[in-house]
C-alpha cells in the first residue's frame, strides 16, 4: 500500500481548486487515489482530528465525491483493523457496501476447507455506492451459520454484475447506488463473524460520517456570510447569527470527540459518536434553513453548487436514523444511570454534562 499522505488537506484543497472543470464523483475519485490523496491517518492512532477535516474539505467541495472518498478511507481503516491491509493493490479504489435491508441479503460461504480465507459470495446488495467507478469492495453479508461476516471482492469478475436498479435520486446522485448481482464471485474473508460491528472503528467511522456533514454545512454558511457582507439586513444578518452558532457547537464537538477517541482508541465510542452525528446533523439543518431564509430561492435556482449542495446534504443526512438515534441514545443514557445506582440515580452519568 501507498505511504500514507498524513491528511494533506492543503494538498487536496489545491487539487480540488485548480480542476479546470468539475468531473464526475466516480472519475474524481479514482484521480484522486492515482494522485496519492486517499491515505488518510487510521481513527484512533493521534490524527482523528486531521482525518475529519480531511473529509470537510472534501465534503466543502462536493457531497457525492465526498460520500465516495470516506467510503474509500473507510475501507483501507477497516483491511488495517482486521489486519488484512495486504490484500488491497496499489491504487485499487474501494467501497463499503454494509447495508442489510432484508430483501437484499448476501450468502458468503468458505470456498474450501483448506483454504478457509477464501469465500463465495451470492445474492443480492443494495445501496452499492460508487459501483460503476469502484474496483473493490468490502461487502456485508451472512455465513453458513448464520452469522454477519465481511469479504473484500474485486468487482472485475464475471460473478459481478452492477445493475441500474434501485437508484432514482436528484440529491446525491452522483453516488448511483444501485444494487449489484453477485453470482459464484470469489472474494477474501475480512476479519470474524459479527467484526465490522463490534471493532472500534465501527463507531469511530460512524463519528467521522458527522465531520463530512460539517464541512459541507459550514461552506454552506460561507457562502451566506459572503453574500451578506455589506448589507444591513436584520433579519439575514440573524440567521447568519444563527449559523455561526450552530457551527461553532459542532466544531467544538467534534474536535472533543477526536481527542477523546484518540485518548481512548479501543474505547467504546457509541455514545460518543451518536452525540456528535446527532448534533451536527442538526447543525446542518438550522444552516441550510438560515441559507434558504436569508437569501431566498435565488441561489437554489442560479448558482449551481448552492443548488447541487442543497439537494444532497438533505440526502446524506439520512444516514442518521432521526428519532430513532435518539431514542437509541436515550436508552443508553438509562442504562448508564442503572448501571451506576447509587441510591440517588439522578446524579449518575452527571460528570459528562458538567462543565
Amino acid at each position: 500500500m501507498n505511504t500514507p499522505a498524513k491528511d494533506n488537506v492543503d494538498g487536496i484543497r489545491r487539487f480540488l481548486a485548480q480542476l479546470p472543470a468539475r468531473p464526475e464523483a466516480g472519475q474524481l475519485l479514482c484521480e484522486m487515489v492515482d494522485a496519492g490523496l486517499d491515505r488518510l491517518s487510521l481513527p484512533g492512532s493521534g490524527q482523528t482530528l486531521q482525518r475529519w477535516r480531511t473529509l470537510a474539505a472534501v465534503a466543502a467541495y462536493d457531497l457525492s465525491l465526498a460520500k465516495l472518498y470516506e467510503a474509500h478511507a473507510d475501507a483501507l481503516a477497516i483491511l488495517a483493523e482486521a489486519a488484512a491491509d495486504d490484500i488491497a493493490p496499489a491504487l485499487s479504489v474501494w467501497g463499503v457496501w454494509c447495508a442489510e435491508p432484508p430483501e437484499a441479503r448476501l450468502d458468503i460461504r468458505t470456498a474450501s476447507a483448506e483454504d478457509p480465507g477464501r469465500v463465495v459470495i451470492d445474492g443480492v446488495k443494495a445501496w452499492c455506492s460508487g459501483a460503476n467507478a469502484l474496483s473493490h469492495a468490502i461487502v456485508s453479508g451472512w455465513n453458513a451459520d448464520g452469522h454477519p461476516c465481511l469479504a473484500a471482492v474485486d468487482l472485475d469478475q464475471a460473478g459481478v454484475t452492477v445493475s441500474d436498479e434501485g437508484w432514482h435520486a436528484v440529491g446525491m446522485a452522483e453516488t448511483t447506488s444501485v444494487n449489484v448481482h453477485f453470482e459464484n464471485a470469489r472474494g477474501i474473508a475480512v476479519g470474524g463473524t459479527n467484526f465490522y460491528v463490534d471493532r472500534p472503528g465501527f463507531w469511530q467511522g460512524g463519528a467521522g460520517i458527522a465531520a463530512c456533514w460539517h464541512g459541507a454545512a459550514a461552506q454552506l454558511a460561507s457562502y451566506l456570510r459572503h453574500k451578506l457582507t455589506g448589507r444591513d439586513d436584520p433579519h439575514a444578518l440573524a440567521h447568519l447569527g444563527r449559523a455561526d452558532v450552530a457551527l461553532s457547537a459542532s466544531a467544538a464537538g467534534l474536535r472533543a470527540a477526536a481527542e477523546a477517541i484518540d485518548a481512548e482508541p479501543t474505547a467504546d465510542s457509541y455514545r460518543l459518536a451518536m452525540r456528535v452525528r446527532l448534533a451536527t446533523e442538526q447543525a446542518a439543518v438550522e444552516v441550510m434553513q438560515a441559507v434558504g431564509r436569508a437569501l431566498g430561492a435565488a441561489p437554489l435556482c442560479r448558482d449551481p453548487w448552492v443548488a447541487r449542495m442543497m439537494a444532497d446534504l438533505p440526502v446524506f443526512l439520512r444516514q442518521s436514523h432521526a428519532e430513532r438515534d435518539l431514542v437509541a441514545l436515550a436508552q443508553s443514557t438509562l442504562q448508564q444511570a442503572e448501571d451506576g445506582e447509587d441510591g440517588e440515580n439522578y446524579h449518575a452519568g452527571e460528570e459528562e454534562w458538567r462543565l
